[in-house]
């Protein structure tokens, strides 16, 4: 039998009992788009074997010998293997001519070239505590990683959030992007909009960020939760 949540309705003016099946939250029927298990194509660590791989590679899928390709670009049959070799590096003209002789653009010979991929390990307890823009009297953030620009073209900002006796209620966060919550310790009723579901140890939930969000309610102290914030890059943070 599918999963039901217990969610407070507020348009009904009162806590009004709605079921949602998993179904119609998108949790099942519907295929990713990425394949978390897919393994990507070798990769180069050094530029000038990464672009002659390519060559080579293309020029194989092409019928064509070194001689054939020397012909068609006007360089030496010398010159085009120490460059499949990746023994030389290539100036901008000659990768015009071989792009021209093989049909792909220029930079087509660098997709096979590994580039630096950042990654942040933070041991327990060592997240940085910061203020985020908009943070409300006694709401904790500590910060467990952060990478600038990176491939994917999004940010993504993964805090623990600690709420105390102190801290405020404050359900009118609002800001671009996409937000996940994971209830780690204590209750609270947190507002989506015109949603307000209970959240206990292990509860989760996920939403769009530009709708007026945040706990509205403290049902057990002290909370403690992981939100994970993602926004495209160049929007930053508002």
């Amino acid at each position: 039998m599918p999963a039901k949540k217990h969610v407070r309705n507020e348009d009904a003016g009162t806590e009004a009992a709605v079921e949602a099946e998993r179904g119609e939250t998108g949790l099942t029927g519907t295929a990713l788009h990425q394949d978390p298990h897919a393994v990507k194509p070798v990769t180069e660590k050094r530029l000038e074997s990464a672009i002659g791989r390519e060559v080579r590679n293309l020029r194989r899928q092409h019928g064509l010998t070194i001689g054939d390709l020397a012909s068609a670009t006007g360089m030496s049959l010398g010159m085009l293997s120490k460059i499949e070799r990746g023994n030389i590096s290539p100036s901008l003209a000659t990768l015009q001519a071989l792009s021209q002789a093989l049909g792909v653009p220029i930079t087509g010979f660098f997709k096979g070239f590994e580039q630096q991929r950042s990654a942040v390990f933070v041991k327990a307890g060592e997240g940085v505590e910061m203020e985020r823009r908009g943070t409300r009297a006694g709401h904790q953030y500590n910060l467990l990683g952060h990478i600038g620009n990176n491939s994917s073209g999004v940010t993504v900002e993964p805090y623990l959030i600690t709420l105390s006796k102190e801290s405020d209620v404050f359900p009118t966060f609002q800001h671009d992007g996409l937000e996940f919550l994971y209830m780690l310790e204590g209750e609270f009723i947190y507002r989506h909009a015109e949603t307000r579901v209970h959240m206990q140890p292990g509860d989760s939930f996920f939403f769009d960020a530009d709708a007026p969000h945040g706990p509205e309610d403290f049902v057990k102290l002290p909370c403690i939760y992981l939100s994970i914030i993602c926004y495209p890059q160049d929007r930053g943070e508002r």
